[in-house]
């Protein structure tokens, strides 16, 4: 029954919240972000918990503030993503502004292939769906199965409608795709700050050790493709802003697993120069560093996000 009721709510959102007018749209998400911040539910909480690591002097208030500013954000994201199949080409094209692009156009024009790697910030769906429209270039990129089954064929159905091809991240299959892709000159884009299979890489990360996926790492040394590291963030216009990192090279020296490691923290820290900026952006409302990780069926992925 939650099952089928996470579904449809779902369902629902696609259906209505995307004929609603922008204006009408944004009010609902803060509304709905602000009733739900108030409630102090177990997401909210992990979230001030996550950003009190991000910014450790933050006293409660700030931490407070913080946590709220994260829920509208990420509602922002909610409502960006219902509304995005509908919006016009002109609108995609318009919707985001990102620095050092140069970066993404040029490793591409290379044919030498492309990993962009992403945390959970902003809205990475638009960004997506900006690279398939501006860019006019097509991607890979991979989706945790989602229960039930429905919920995840609607976010692949989504996400296909943006541009995207979508692969199942379990099944065995989805890196030697990828690799494919990208010995092919193609482009891979995969969100990396948080390992859904438990044998990701260990990294330092705000002072405390997490455990993010080595996939993207691993692609670019067997592949040869470039590895950039890309951050979003929103502010108070209706255009969201990203920046393409430079290219994280592989090491010279040492193991593969060595190599995986060095790459995979030079990831992290990309990754938290990004959020340290804009940590009200940073959409982890699960738990992410070894430390505060416990086996906790109840809070298996509420928020359908991959």
């Amino acid at each position: 029954m939650k099952d089928r009721l996470t579904d449809a709510l779902y369902g629902l959102g696609w259906s209505t919240v995307k004929k609603l007018p922008e204006p009408v749209a944004d009010r609902l998400g803060r509304t709905i972000a602000d009733t739900v911040w108030k409630k102090r539910g177990k997401g909210v909480l992990r979230l001030e918990s996550n950003l009190a690591r991000v910014v450790p002097d933050a006293t409660p208030e700030r931490l407070a503030e913080l946590s709220k500013a994260g829920m509208r954000s990420y509602l922002r994201y909610w409502m960006e993503s219902f509304r995005l199949p509908s919006w016009s080409r002109e609108r995609v094209k318009n919707g985001f502004d990102v620095k050092d692009v140069h970066h993404l156009t040029e490793g591409l024009a290379s044919g030498k292939g492309v990993v962009l790697a992403l945390p959970h910030l902003g809205n990475w769906d638009l960004a997506g769906a900006w690279v398939t429209t501006k860019l006019e270039t097509p991607f890979t990129t991979v989706a945790e199965r989602l229960k039930p089954e429905t919920l995840y064929d609607r976010f692949v159905a989504y996400r296909e409608s943006l541009g995207m091809e979508v692969l199942p991240h379990t099944g065995g299959s989805a890196f030697g795709t990828l690799a494919r892709r990208l010995r092919a000159g193609g482009l891979v884009c995969l969100v990396s700050d948080r390992d859904l299979s438990a044998s990701g890489v260990e990294v330092k990360f705000f002072g405390d050790t997490a455990r993010m996926p080595a996939g993207p790492a691993m692609l670019a040394q067997q592949t040869g493709a470039l590895l950039l590291p890309v951050t979003l963030w929103y502010d108070d216009s209706p255009v969201m802003k990203g920046r393409v990192h430079p290219p994280i090279d592989v090491p010279e020296t040492g193991t593969k697993a060595e190599k995986t490691s060095v790459m995979t923290q030079a990831l992290a820290d990309a990754f938290a120069t990004g959020i340290a900026d804009h940590p009200e952006d940073w959409h982890m409302l699960q738990r992410l560093w070894l430390a505060d990780l416990e086996p906790r069926p109840d809070e298996a992925r509420p928020e359908g996000r991959s």
